[in-house]
Parts: structure tokens; C-alpha cells; sequence
């Protein structure tokens, strides 16, 4: 790779736009790239972009979007605070009619897509990281993961960074059962808690 590595927030939005890393560029809307501010504490790392954030160019403006802000809040997290992005910053769908399903990214895009994540990471340099389901766990540590086995304690990264990982809040959309759809939401919220936590014990 012999493009120069943005060192600001707005270069590295510039060059996101223009990526050709991998083809999902080619049906997507447009780049979604991370956004909060540039001394953001902690970082929230997604999957990719969905529908809604694909038509609008924002990450987690959707209806998962609208569950994790619930979250934050409840965690006591000012998401104005933190810096949200994805692990692939192209929406990956399939057309089915008028609708565009998701689709997960393979381990091609997410290893493309990863050398953004990294500058993100080198920019806003956050002592905490929130992995939103395994697919941003398997940028962020490398290897694909077992959320189950990683949940409920942080996992110290290279950089000193301390990364707690969960589920993505878009799982949360797809339980039917009311009960089953609290317990799931109340361990989401335990682990946002925890990683409230470990701001509060690096400040």
C-alpha cells in the first residue's frame, strides 16, 4: 500500500472515500466513515453500515442505531462523547425487490477494511474499545472469535487499549421472545456498563 496514512480526522474521511480496497464500493451509496470527536475516550467499532446509514453517510443512524443510543444513555455514555465507527465502511447487500438485505462481510473485506480501522485507532488513540459483534472482535483482535468466550472481561490490545467485547445491538432486533429479548438487552447493557467502568478507572 503506497498511499500516504491520513493523520487527521478529515484526511482520513477524504481518503475513506475514495477506497478501492475491496469491490463493495461499487454498490454502495457511499463511504461511511467513523465519526465523533478527535480525543474521543472510547471507541465503538460496529459491523458495517446498514440501509439507512448507506443513504445517509452516518454510522448507527438506523434502527440499531436507535437501540445502542437507548444503551449508551441507560450505561451512561454521552454517545456525543465517542467516537462510532464500523470494521467495513461499505454497506454489503443483497437486492432482494425493492429492499437491500444485508449481508456479513467475508474475511477478505474485513482484512481490507481493516487498515482504515487501524489509522482510526492511531488518530483518536481511545483507552477504550467497544466491539459491537465478531465481526468488528475479529478486526479488532485479528482472528476470528467466540463472543461468548470473550464477553465480561476486557482483552488488553498491543496499543494499551483495553477492548470489551458484545453483541451488535442489531441482534437485539431480531429476538421475538419479550423475555428473551430483555436478557439479551440487559447483558448488552452490562457490558457497556463495564466499559464505562474502565473510562472512569483510566481517567
Amino acid at each position: 500500500m503506497d498511499d500516504p496514512i491520513p493523520t487527521t480526522l478529515k484526511g482520513l474521511v477524504d481518503a475513506e472515500t475514495s477506497c478501492r480496497r475491496c469491490p463493495l464500493y461499487r454498490d454502495a451509496t457511499q463511504v461511511v466513515p467513523g465519526e465523533g470527536p478527535r480525543r474521543a475516550r472510547m471507541l465503538l467499532v460496529g459491523e458495517q453500515p446498514g440501509d439507512q446509514e448507506d443513504r445517509q453517510g452516518r454510522p448507527f443512524v438506523g434502527p440499531a442505531g436507535r437501540v445502542l443510543d437507548r444503551a449508551l444513555a441507560e450505561a451512561g455514555i454521552d454517545r456525543q462523547t465517542v467516537f462510532v465507527t464500523n470494521a467495513v465502511k461499505h454497506f454489503k447487500f443483497e437486492q432482494r425487490g425493492k429492499r437491500r438485505l444485508h449481508k456479513k462481510p467475508n474475511a477478505h473485506e474485513i482484512e481490507r477494511c481493516h487498515w482504515w480501522l487501524d489509522i482510526e485507532k492511531a488518530i483518536v488513540r481511545p483507552p477504550v474499545i467497544v466491539a459491537l459483534g465478531a465481526t468488528a472482535a475479529r478486526s479488532l483482535m485479528g482472528r476470528p472469535v467466540t463472543l461468548a468466550k470473550l464477553r465480561g472481561a476486557p482483552v488488553a490490545a498491543p496499543d494499551g487499549s483495553r477492548v470489551v467485547v458484545t453483541i451488535h445491538p442489531s441482534y437485539l432486533l431480531r429476538i421475538r421472545a419479550a423475555e428473551d429479548k430483555a436478557r439479551e438487552y440487559a447483558g448488552f447493557l452490562a457490558d457497556l456498563k463495564l466499559g464505562a467502568r474502565l473510562l472512569a478507572d483510566a481517567a
